[in-house]
């Protein structure tokens, strides 16, 4: 199907060490999202574009898409991680002046127009994403132009930096709300700092309630909601500055909780039990990674989008005795799972929900519900 085409005119993104990519933007009024300024970091997903820009961990990021073409399969109804495009840029080789699949609802150019997230195409990508690999994920400036003019240089000089933001607080719910079959066996509460819809949908499979509730929900609140059990999402920003989460956490653990958590779910578990969290050089985006399980050394390959990691290595997690090290990164021996060894409590940093990315690890989701209660209702 051809698309409404939308015109495009000379941009450029700036990275905060200097280096200049050129390219152009399109969209129909581009100027009212530029420029635009995050942090710039690259995914290697080769489809699943439009759950990548609705996932809420990519909130306050400019996304680089490996991936040379991007846009052909237009955008649809269905495969939506959150209720709109969280990305703060999107950064292409090519944008696809067609789409065409079956569910298509229309193109992905003029969704993120109406959403006002910019994007430029006719980038070196390839440049690009060796560029980061190499120097690490940095801020970056979207705009229009061959060069910099003096409100965009303003503009990238006052994007903080990653470090120190706790954006879970910015894209959890603001109110608690339900997901599934309000008579389902077992009733979950998830804590929302930034979650994906692919998890309720696979919980709401699994005959399970879910009650979504804010990030910064107390333990005494989850308590009268009579869990059978409890869920730490995925979110985006530095881990250690969401400090009002490990004390609620260790509280509903200490209850004798089973307890899951993905993402910055896993990094919080860590700090809750006295570990500590580092900022990655360029982080784990994409759905290729490989992690084997240290008790069966099976090895999976998952989809991840992280940009910190839980300090530790084989030979257990730095700080917290009372954790063990359940999985790890093939690639760079990063901590990918943990467990508490006496509590039901686990953590994994990948995404076993995958949306996008490969199924290897869905299972985990059958030994959180084995957890729960027998007889819960």
């Amino acid at each position: 199907m051809n698309q409404d085409i939308s015109p495009s005119i000379p941009g450029f993104l700036l990275l905060e060490d200097g280096t200049l990519f050129n390219g152009r933007v399109r969209g129909r009024e581009p100027a009212r999202a530029l420029p635009a300024v995050a942090e710039v970091v690259f995914t290697t997903n080769m489809t699943g574009y439009q759950e990548v820009f609705t996932d809420p961990s990519y909130s306050g990021q400019i996304v680089v898409m490996t991936t040379p073409h991007i846009g052909n399969y237009g955008i649809n109804a269905e495969d939506a991680e959150s209720a709109s495009p969280q990305v703060a840029g999107v950064v292409v080789h090519e944008l696809s002046d067609m789409y065409s699949n079956w569910r298509a609802t229309g193109d992905l150019m003029s969704w993120l127009d109406a959403a006002q997230i910019p994007l430029i195409e006719e980038v070196d990508t390839r440049r690009l994403t060796r560029h980061l690999r190499s120097i690490g994920v940095m801020r970056g400036v979207i705009g229009i132009g061959e060069a910099p003019d003096a409100a965009a240089l303003a503009a990238l000089d006052a994007c903080p930096s990653m470090e120190g933001l706790d954006l879970a607080s910015r894209v959890s719910t603001r109110s608690a709300y339900t997901w599934g079959n309000p008579n389902a066996r077992h009733h979950i509460v998830a804590y929302d700092y930034g979650i994906k819809r692919n998890i309720l949908r696979i919980f709401g499979e699994n005959d399970c309630r879910v009650t979504v509730v804010p990030a910064a929900t107390t333990a005494e609140e989850t308590l009268a909601l009579k869990p059978d059990g409890l869920f730490l999402s995925n979110g985006p920003g530095d881990p250690d500055a969401v400090s009002y989460a490990p004390p609620t956490i260790r509280a509903l653990t200490s209850a004798g909780i089973p307890t899951f958590g993905i993402c910055l779910g896993h990094q919080l578990l860590g700090l809750s039990f006295g570990g500590s969290t580092k900022k990655m050089p360029y982080g784990h985006r994409g759905g290729n990674h490989p992690v084997k399980e240290i008790e069966t050394g099976q090895v999976f390959i998952t989809s991840q989008n992280h940009g910190f990691a839980v300090e530790g290595n084989e030979k257990g997690i730095n700080g917290a005795p009372d954790l063990e090290l359940t999985h790890v990164n093939l690639n760079d021996g990063t901590v990918e799972g943990l467990r508490h060894k006496e509590l039901p409590v686990f953590g994994v940093q990948y995404h076993p929900e995958a949306a996008p990315g490969p199924h290897d690890a869905r299972p985990l989701f059958q030994e959180f519900l084995k957890a729960l209660p027998k007889a819960a209702k």
